[in-house]
């Protein structure tokens, strides 16, 4: 039985974007949650695990880097995209099987340095599927695919995260392992081989020398640089990109830090991750759903606020227990952290679909992908670099000073909002 090409159809279009984000996600909820987990459990420290999920997420923040080749380098018998995601894909799976092998405790060198490769594809096919979603995607789906896009990869981030811990609990880690490569090759196999892109201009190049494609490189970052950099608008998008979303102390490393220090079992961590990440899938088609129908920037500025406010209630109540690691937790305190957690979550959703349409505003079509991946490069940096120093600030401030902190800075994206107005 032959497969159908699903990108014929809206529906289609919209799952298979749904399914390659959810590949995405995949890798980065088993680092963030269930690895995370259980280093805290050996003992590892704050500041450790910080840079090790600095260390790993560092491949999205050079997302702007791979733009350019996807854009240029093309085959001509895989097509202009879809080559790039098949390749991507198999070597994701390269790189995750041999940690099976591997032991946390005594080869985390080794370990993280699979992770890095094997998030590096990660990007890559991340470039690519929206490289292909600029030129598939109607402009009267753009917003709700965006919004299923990244409800695809949240998905992904549960199932990698909690899921995966839930899973291991029951199967074993290295099992665990196995059963995330498949899920990746079941989509590459399912959804990505049957697809039939429509040719563009990438592929034309796929059989050029490497002389033309040095010069076209050039024409073309020249062209992509003017696009970054040329405006005022522009330069606001990069800055926009390079802050913090809004807090983020709740969707990272220091949720994960803060559950095994007030004594959650990994059963415990992994229900609350996956009901976190089901939540924002949610909220994400919601925000998608919501943005061809409000103000963006008002609503983009009023979702930063509330998005400050669980972990400004968490800190009080941090407060108010004068708890510390080491110490057992109250019952009411780990009932407030996990309203919190799903509080944040529930919000999270909303901001991701409203901000992706922001950055769909302000990005030219002619270098469409390239400059798109550059907004979402920044926007992964913003996620390493706050989770470098948030475990810093946890080992010397401590919790309830790390979440106020987060949710200042939080706030500060909200000076370039008025900005980000879209000439006609």
């Amino acid at each position: 039985m032959r497969l159908p090409n699903l990108l014929v159809s809206r529906r289609g279009r919209i799952a298979a974007f749904f399914l390659m984000y959810l590949t995405e996600g995949l890798p980065i909820g088993f680092a963030m949650t269930a690895v995370a987990t259980q280093l805290r459990r050996q003992g590892v420290g704050t500041a450790e695990i910080g840079g090790f999920m600095g260390l790993v997420l560092l491949p999205w923040a050079f997302k702007w880097a791979y733009g350019p080749f996807v854009d240029l380098i093309a085959s001509r018998r895989l097509g202009p995209r879809r080559g790039w995601i098949l390749g991507a894909q198999l070597m994701m799976v390269l790189t995750l099987l041999p940690l099976v092998r591997l032991d946390l405790a005594t080869q985390l060198g080794l370990f993280t340095a699979l992770l890095v490769v094997h998030n590096l594809f990660g990007a890559v096919q991340d470039v690519a599927v929206d490289a292909l979603a600029v030129t598939t995607l109607r402009e009267e789906e753009r917003a709700f695919a965006s919004g299923m896009m990244f409800a695809g990869q949240s998905l992904g981030v549960l199932m990698g995260g909690g899921g995966a811990l839930l899973l291991m609990g029951r199967i074993g880690f290295d099992a665990g392992i196995v059963v995330l490569a498949l899920t990746i090759l079941a989509v590459m196999g399912l959804v990505v081989l049957p697809m039939r892109e429509t040719p563009d201009a990438a592929a034309a190049r796929g059989g050029a020398s490497l002389s033309a494609l040095a010069g076209g490189l050039g024409a073309f970052m020249r062209e992509a640089l003017q696009a970054l950099l040329g405006s005022r608008l522009a330069f606001a998008g990069l800055l926009f990109g390079l802050l913090p979303i809004s807090a983020m102390a709740l969707s990272r490393g220091l949720q994960a830090n803060l559950a095994v220090d007030l004594g959650l079992s990994d059963d415990q961590i992994a229900w609350l991750a996956t009901a976190s990440q089901a939540v924002t899938a949610v909220t994400c088609i919601a925000g998608g759903w919501l943005s061809d129908r409000v103000n963006l920037r008002k609503a983009l500025g009023l979702y930063v606020v509330l998005l400050s406010l669980p972990g400004l209630a968490l800190m009080l109540e941090l407060q108010r227990h004068g708890w510390a690691p080491g110490q057992a937790a109250p019952a009411a305190l780990i009932t407030a952290f996990m309203a919190a957690v799903v509080a944040y979550h529930l919000l999270f959703g909303f901001i991701y679909g409203a901000r992706v349409a922001v950055f769909m505003g302000i990005t030219r079509p002619a270098v469409a992908a390239t400059q798109f991946a550059a907004y979402m490069a920044l926007t992964n940096l913003s996620i390493t670099y706050s989770v470098v120093w948030q475990g810093h600030a946890v080992q010397h401030w401590g919790y309830a000073a790390t979440l106020g902190l987060d949710a200042l800075l939080g706030l500060s994206c909200l000076l370039l909002l008025p900005l980000l107005r879209p000439k006609p």
